[in-house]
């Protein structure tokens, strides 16, 4: 290789040769593989951070960050058909390793064309916010900034064509693009629907909000708590109580997270599969999920109380004037009827072309 060509090689990553739109960048995304993409302007994610006691903005991460790319992948909703979680919890680690690779080779093309950009680890949490319960960012708030969905009861993004039942993660530019304007209409049905909230086992579905430590309890079987508190456990044990918690399930459990996430990572999908938003819903999941077998007379009462709540205007924490820009202010006026027959339209047009 001579001089020249080496020159090439080392300045082209960093020179900048072209400038894209948020329209090619949004092309190239899906081209990449991802199912939606949006834009986020970083300066309205630094001034509308999720809570402003434990900020996820991203000038805590690079104070160089104009814009940030929003990929989402969705969750195939074959394993949202199962007898239990484990299938779920399999094929989201094989979705986040497909988000994870859209994402980088999107990255490396920005900078190629002169633009320093990276993503973070979406499902990272940050040990000195809040008991390392929340991420350097939240990416449900950033698919929200970035106009893909809104809140659901439950606090998951849910957007309109796969609900709540994708994962999404975001690349960091130093290139500034046109950001998409959120969504205003809430996506979510709210209190009428609550199938969120019946279907939850540990009953940690709150008024747009959740329960994390009684959601972690399902969802992270043998998560990183669960850890510690079985070596807490296991320090003060005789030697004889040792050997028999050495060969117990929860060390199983613990191995086998590591190995395959299983177990180990946050992911209970009754929520996600009962939720009835979205066209892989509509054409996959209504019949298997109409029955909800955890619906109890007192969930359909709290649920009552949650819509009374609302209505009279009481001071709800899910819904205050910070919250209220990612549950929707507008509110819920019938996106899912409105889309369920769009999508009833279009499968009987395909059938008689069939």
């Amino acid at each position: 290789m001579n001089s020249h060509v080496r020159s090439q090689a080392h300045t082209a990553p960093f020179a900048r040769v072209h400038r894209p739109d948020a329209a090619e960048i949004k092309a190239l995304a899906r081209e990449l593989g991802a199912d939606l993409v949006g834009i986020a302007s970083a300066e309205t994610l630094n001034a509308f951070p999720p809570d402003p006691r434990w900020p996820q903005t991203p000038e805590r991460i690079s104070p160089h960050c104009k814009s940030v790319i929003v990929v989402v992948q969705r969750i195939p909703v074959g394993a949202f058909r199962c007898k239990s979680n484990v299938p779920v919890q399999y094929i989201d680690m094989l979705v986040l390793r497909k988000m994870d690779k859209v994402a980088y080779k999107l990255a490396e093309r920005l900078e190629r064309w002169g633009y320093p950009s990276f993503c973070t680890a979406a499902q990272e949490t940050e040990w000195t916010l809040k008991r390392a319960s929340y991420g350097r960012l939240s990416t449900r708030h950033l698919g929200i900034e970035a106009g893909l969905g809104t809140f659901g009861l439950e606090v998951n993004i849910l957007t309109p064509e796969y609900g709540p039942r994708v994962y999404l993660t975001g690349v960091l530019t130093e290139l500034e693009l046109e950001a998409d304007r959120p969504m205003t209409e809430q996506v979510c049905i709210g209190e009428s629907c609550s199938r969120c909230l019946y279907s939850c086992p540990v009953d940690a579905v709150e008024h747009f909000g959740i329960d994390k430590r009684a959601c972690a309890t399902e969802a992270q079987e043998f998560g990183f708590s669960t850890i510690l508190q079985f070596l807490e456990r296991f320090s003060a044990a005789s030697n004889a109580e040792k050997q028999r918690m050495a060969a117990s399930r929860d060390v199983f459990g613990f191995w086998q997270g590591l190995l395959r996430v299983v177990g180990s990572f946050g992911d209970c999908p009754r929520c996600l599969a009962v939720c009835p938003v979205g066209n892989d819903y509509h054409a996959h999941l209504a019949g298997p999920q109409k029955e909800i077998p955890e619906k109890t007379p007192e969930k359909v009462q709290l649920a009552r109380d949650m819509k009374a709540s609302r209505q009279r205007g009481d001071a709800i924490d899910g819904l205050n004037e910070w919250n209220i820009r990612w549950v929707g202010p507008e509110g819920y006026k019938g996106i899912v009827s409105r889309q369920l027959q769009e999508f009833k339209k279009a499968q009987a047009e395909r059938a008689g072309k069939a």
